[in-house]
């Protein structure tokens, strides 16, 4: 499923829209492992000083999951649907993160039913793993405005 994804750009691929937006770019993507990109700016809603809060580390790891939807649908000349949150669970922040720093996010599938998904996510800073999680995604039929 790997094509050209320098040329994307990742609102093509997400229902999310600024300020919301918590992925730079989609770096990689096959049946299984998606990857994203995304640098922390101090302008993001989700800043406490120079920290960036859960909230975001669980919203990145949940747009890393759009992202990976949103491009089987632009492979496949698809709209992008609205897809919820449907569980998290171990949850580990490891350290926070901080201003300046250039998250690396990995998801891989490890189910998929009718259109729910379960995911083991990782959120690295370099070769530091800074957040672990397990998602489990639910897409809706709803076709997301953009």
């Amino acid at each position: 499923m790997e094509n050209s994804l320098e040329t994307i750009n990742v609102l093509d691929l997400l229902p999310q829209r600024p300020p919301f937006i918590m992925i730079d770019k989609l770096v990689f993507s096959d049946e299984v492992v998606t990857t994203t990109k995304f640098l922390v700016r101090s302008d993001n809603i989700f800043m406490e000083g120079d920290v960036l809060n859960a909230c975001a580390l669980v919203e990145n790891i949940a747009q890393t999951c759009a992202a990976r939807m949103g491009y089987i649908n632009y492979v496949n000349h698809e709209k992008v649907r609205i897809g919820f949150i449907g569980s998290i669970r171990n949850l580990n922040i490891l350290r926070p993160v901080r201003l300046g720093e250039l998250l690396t996010t990995s998801i891989e599938v490890k189910e998929e039913v009718m259109q729910l998904t379960l995911v083991e996510a990782s959120v690295r800073v370099g070769d530091e793993t800074v957040v672990t999680a397990e998602m489990k995604i639910a897409l809706s039929d709803i076709v997301a405005q953009g």
